[in-house]
């Protein structure tokens, strides 16, 4: 995948830096963003980590990790990231999405996803998008749904999460033949949140 920056004129998606480190520390140093992910970013050490693997995974071709910047602001105030890409089967999971809670409940997320699913379907021609997320993130499971993929069931005993306890993980997706009812939908979305 090329090094690509999607924007419009609420949010930019940058591809991920070493010089990113302190903005994505300030952002993610808020406890509730890492109650359902599988990592935490509560000191400096912990985003270096974060970002020394994002980019690891970006050399090897399986993710490419994003910054989300406000375009009002200027700020980082979260990331984002293509995963589990499989040019041969045409599909990509979009995931590891977090944001700093100023920005919970806000259209940036669904400005987001527009991007990314635009990109995957009109540009990269791929079949199939999928999101997946724990069982008991109902906030995520919601934002899902609210753009339009389907749920397509959940993966029983999928994940062991960072506390040891088991993650059964709810799976969505969309595919290029959703894709134009799912794309005008999320466009209303957007007019509505104006």
């Amino acid at each position: 995948m090329e090094f690509i920056t999607l924007e419009n004129e609420v949010v930019k998606l940058k591809p991920l830096e070493l010089s990113d480190i302190q903005g994505l520390l300030e952002a993610g140093s808020y406890p509730e963003i890492w109650s359902h992910m599988s990592t935490t970013i509560e000191k400096r050490e912990d985003v270096n980590n974060f970002v020394e693997n994002a980019l690891l995974t970006r050399s090897g071709k399986t993710e490419f990790p994003f910054v989300i910047v406000d375009k009002q602001s200027g700020n980082i105030i979260g990331s984002t990231r293509y995963m589990d890409i499989d040019d041969k089967h045409q599909r990509l999971e979009i995931g590891y999405t977090w944001l700093t809670p100023a920005y919970w409940r806000t259209a940036i997320n669904t400005h987001c996803k527009y991007l990314l699913l635009q990109y995957c379907f009109e540009y990269l021609h791929l079949q199939r998008v999928q999101i997946k997320t724990d069982h008991e993130n109902i906030r995520s499971q919601r934002a899902i749904e609210r753009i339009g993929a389907t749920k397509e069931g959940i993966l029983r005993n999928h994940m062991i999460r960072k506390d040891g306890t088991i993650r059964h993980t709810v799976m969505y997706s969309i595919t290029i033949e959703e894709w134009p009812q799912v794309k005008k939908h999320v466009e209303d979305l957007l007019v509505q949140s104006k």
